[in-house]
């Protein structure tokens, strides 16, 4: 590669070739980030909530042993695949802390993630692109005031019968371009980076097994927002809550006054949750709700599933009595029935543990500043690997990908956004490599450098 751009004396970039780009790094790294995305989509990683594996599915480690043969043709010599199925890996540095960045691979199970078709829409006029795959999927930049933004840009999407992925591997390509950037130019001055790639995110299991010691950053980014410039520090917090109901089965034709049918009383629980509140489809911003994600049984037993979301704790812990509550009435109702409830916290709400370190979410801010962006700040009406992390110790908030619509056959990303993602984490490890950003991170790290890494 050629030597890396600098700025001038007056701190400003060289004035660029092609606009679509904040920066000469993010034209730089827009082919290779855009080439390894476009590989990786194809690769069907999946994750399974009823699955008792680890990873839930084995197709996942098909990624994962790509990725970790990738970062040794890179020149990583310390790349290690574990026996969960994550990625770690170390690029060293010259001084500062040990910055993490982090992504998923696997994709989400509420559409179809085999035989991934992408699209590259180059030079984007505006109008209306209809999917290949399926011509009743339309991405119409008049529903995305986003992608209404984007003319000129080029368009990643689905073919329209299955995810695009970009949940979570634009967060892989970005992580991987920009570290191939980075040993590729070794002049370039910058804090010690672990890579860590993992696995069953998207089921809420993505760090069961992620050894924070081993891994060995002082902190770290998430690569697994969305909208460019904006730096995530609050989540949901979250549990899963379950209600199991164990009727009665006889013979229909001899059942008068005997059965107790288990899916007529889970229908039951359903009917009365709350019909203009509390559910993802009538609440936004910060407020909370109870989502039945899935009901399954037979006349004779059947369990609901059910995710509660708020970002109060206290109003969380009422989301689940709640659904207690209706449990209870439910056995009132109908004695003969048993009911129980069981309640999994998933994750808590990541910005009480950020708070107490701020210089760690800043950096990322001024990184994007550093990218020629403002950033900015709002509750993601969900999770990360992150905030678990965070909870456990490691501070972890969440970096913009550059893609759209998740958990959607309509999933899109701009190829220069994903860029200027990449561009935004190279700018991130040079930050942290200044002494004035250096003394601000964790005291009690202050004196890691290149030399011990991990």
């Amino acid at each position: 590669m050629p030597s890396p751009p600098r700025r001038s004396s007056t701190g400003a970039w060289p004035r660029l070739a092609d606009s679509r780009y904040p920066t000469p790094i993010a034209a730089e790294l827009a082919d290779d980030v855009l080439d390894r995305f476009l590989r990786y989509v194809q690769v069907d990683t999946q994750s399974d909530d009823d699955s008792e594996t680890y990873p839930s599915t084995a197709k996942q480690l098909d990624l994962t042993k790509m990725l970790a043969d990738e970062l040794r043709a890179i020149g990583l010599e310390d790349v290690e695949l574990t026996e969960h199925g994550y990625v770690f890996a170390t690029v060293p540095g010259t001084s500062g802390p040990t910055v993490g960045l982090i992504a998923h691979v696997d994709t989400s199970s509420d559409e179809s993630g085999t035989n991934v078709r992408p699209q590259v829409v180059r030079d984007y006029d505006g109008s209306d692109i209809v999917l290949p795959g399926d011509p009743r999927k339309v991405l119409r930049p008049s529903e995305n005031p986003i992608l209404a933004e984007r003319t000129g840009h080029d368009i990643v999407t689905t073919d329209g019968t299955t995810l695009l992925g970009a949940d979570d591997k634009a967060g892989v390509a970005e992580i991987m371009g920009a570290v191939a950037y980075l040993a590729a130019h070794p002049e370039i001055e910058h804090a010690p980076i672990r890579v860590g790639f993992t696995v069953d995110e998207e089921v809420g299991r993505g760090v069961d097994h992620f050894d924070i010691e081993e891994f060995g950053a002082d902190f770290a980014y998430t690569l697994d927002g969305s909208e460019i410039g904006r730096i995530d520090d609050e989540t949901f917090s979250a549990s899963e809550v379950r209600i199991r109901i164990e009727g009665h089965s006889v013979h229909p034709g001899t059942s008068k006054g005997k059965m107790v049918n288990a899916i007529k009383l889970a229908a039951w629980i359903v009917e009365r949750l709350p019909q203009d509140d509390l559910s993802p489809e009538t609440t936004e911003g910060r407020r909370g709700f109870v989502h039945p994600t899935r009901i399954a049984g037979t006349t004779a037993e059947a369990e609901l599933r059910f995710i509660a979301r708020d970002f109060d704790a206290g109003k969380l812990e009422e989301h689940e009595q709640l659904l207690r509550s209706l449990a209870d009435d439910l056995a009132t109702e109908e004695p003969r029935a048993q009911v129980t409830v069981t309640v999994e916290e998933s994750y808590r709400n990541m910005k009480e543990f950020l708070d107490a370190e701020p210089a760690v979410t800043e950096a990322a801010d001024e990184a994007a500043r550093r990218t020629g962006m403002e950033p900015w700040r709002e509750p993601i009406r969900g999770g990360t690997d992150g905030a678990m992390l965070s909870a456990r110790g490691l501070l972890t908030p969440n970096i913009f990908t550059g893609a759209h619509q998740f958990h959607s056959v309509l999933e899109w990303a701009s190829v220069q956004d994903m860029a200027t993602s990449a561009a935004t984490i190279v700018e991130l490890v040079k930050l942290w490599a200044e002494p004035e950003w250096a003394t601000r991170s964790r005291s009690e790290t202050h004196d890691r450098t290149a030399a011990s890494p991990r």
